[in-house]
C-alpha cells in the first residue's frame, strides 16, 4: 500500500501580505505569511518611549552625537523575508539620507523587539536567525511585562547576549552607551 504524502504548502508571497488588513501587522518568515495583532497598550508604550529616547540624540543629534537614521516599524525586505521589527537604527555611514520608501532592503545597524506573548517566540527563534543571516549587529529585546531589556551582539553568525537589565535600571548599552538611558520611562503608564 502506498502512503499518500500531503501536498507541498504554498510558499507565501508579497501579494498575500498586502492583502491582510491595515489594522494587522503582517510579515512573511520562511515563507510563511504571519499575521499578529497591532500591539497593546503596555507594547505600544515601551515601543514608542524608545524611540523618542533614542532619537533626540542619536537621529536629530539633541544632546547627543547623531549618526543615525531611526524609525519606527519599518517594512525589511530580505531576499524572500518581510520583516517588522518595532524600532531599528541604520548608521549614517551606511544609509547617509532617509529613503523615501515603504520598505528597505538595507539591513539596520541595530533592532529592537518589543516582546510578548504572542511574540516572543516568533521574535527569538524565527526572526533572529535571519537578522544575524543579514548581518544587523545589534538586537534589543525589551519586554514591558518582565520590564526588561536584553542586549544581543552578533558574533559571527549568531548573537551573543551582552547584557540585560530590569525594572528601574540606569544603563548604557551598545550601540548608544554614549547616553544614559532610563528604564522606568519605558514602564511608566
Amino acid at each position: 500500500m502506498l502512503a499518500m504524502s500531503e501536498p507541498a504548502k504554498k510558499r507565501a508571497t508579497y501579494e498575500d501580505l498586502l492583502a491582510v488588513p491595515d489594522h494587522k501587522v503582517a510579515e512573511l518568515l520562511n515563507g510563511e505569511l504571519v499575521i499578529s495583532p497591532r500591539p497593546a497598550s503596555l507594547h505600544a508604550r515601551a515601543e514608542s518611549t524608545l524611540g523618542i529616547e533614542l532619537s533626540g540624540p542619536f537621529d536629530l543629534g539633541r544632546n547627543g552625537p547623531g549618526g543615525w537614521i531611526i524609525l519606527d516599524e519599518p517594512e525589511l525586505h530580505f531576499r524572500e523575508d518581510v520583516l517588522v521589527p518595532d524600532v531599528a537604527g541604520w548608521l549614517r555611514t551606511r544609509m547617509p539620507e532617509l529613503l523615501d520608501t515603504p520598505a528597505f532592503e538595507l539591513a539596520p545597524d541595530w533592532l529592537c523587539e518589543v516582546l510578548s506573548s504572542s511574540t516572543e517566540a516568533r521574535d527569538r527563534a524565527d526572526k533572529l536567525p535571519i537578522y544575524a543571516r543579514e548581518h544587523v549587529t545589534h538586537v534589543w529585546f525589551v519586554d514591558p511585562h518582565a520590564r526588561t531589556l536584553e542586549v544581543l551582539r552578533l558574533d559571527g553568525a549568531t548573537f551573543r547576549v551582552i547584557a540585560t537589565w530590569r525594572d528601574e535600571a540606569k544603563l548604557r548599552a551598545e550601540p548608544f552607551e554614549a547616553i544614559e538611558l532610563e528604564l522606568a520611562v519605558l514602564w511608566r503608564l
